[in-house]
């Protein structure tokens, strides 16, 4: 793959060595190759195998300050729970007329909350929302009577993790244009969160490496002492 002179610039300014969270966060800012404000992520390889599902890495985390990309949210639901889902600022609320619409292509949404009742017309979705990370669940606390505080929580901040088939948790911690402290206290919430969702199942080291970089950057590895001691 063939990088660009800036790409090359800015990976030229990272040393071969891990870095302390706050020091990676604010080299990825400074470095940072695109002139668009750029997602800082952060990348957590785990110690588990997600083939088993005793050992699958998932949940939910409010980020302080934000990602700093407001999502749409779709709840589906009827009558007292769509009164409350639209008095807590829901771009849309739909009842079962949300699946006819979603079968014919409509996807215009980052998240969906949807009340217990309403699964049974959602398991229809499966193919179409699963594989892009929205079906409803109550995990994650999106299949849910509560709509209302579900909504008021993604609106806030609430990102999902889920470790994928490669061991790897990949999350948007805010943008560039945060400030250093707001990067790190995102980090850190979610880092907190990754750890006490440990399988019990997970043996040896839990994590195994940790990078940090935006959207078009190259990774800043994090010393993993340092992150899990705090």
């Amino acid at each position: 793959m063939k990088r660009s002179k800036k790409y090359l610039a800015a990976k030229s300014r990272v040393e071969p060595r891990p870095y302390e969270l706050r020091s990676a966060l604010e080299l990825v800012r400074e470095i940072h190759p695109a002139k668009f404000d750029e997602t800082v992520e952060i990348s957590l390889r785990l110690g588990v195998d997600p083939r088993h599902a005793d050992q699958m890495v998932r949940g939910t985390v409010v980020l302080p300050h934000g990602t700093g990309k407001t999502k749409r949210v779709l709840v589906v639901a009827v009558g007292e729970a769509a009164r409350e889902a639209e008095e807590a600022g829901a771009d849309f609320v739909m009842g079962e007329e949300a699946v006819e619409k979603i079968q014919g292509g409509w996807l215009d949404f980052e998240a969906v909350v949807a009340t217990p009742d309403m699964m049974r017309i959602l398991s229809r979705l499966g193919k179409v929302l699963g594989p892009r990370g929205l079906m409803p669940n109550p995990k994650t606390g999106t299949v849910t009577t509560e709509v209302g505080k579900a909504v008021r929580e993604i609106k806030a901040g609430k990102v999902e993790f889920r470790v994928d088939k490669t061991a790897i948790v990949h999350v948007p911690l805010g943008k560039v244009s945060f400030s250093a402290d707001a990067l790190e206290e995102n980090a850190r919430s979610l880092i907190g969160a990754v750890l006490r969702a440990k399988p019990a199942a997970a043996k040896g080291k839990y994590v195994r490496s940790a990078f940090v970089s935006t959207t078009m950057g190259p990774g800043v590895s994090l010393d993993l002492a340092q992150l899990e001691a705090k």
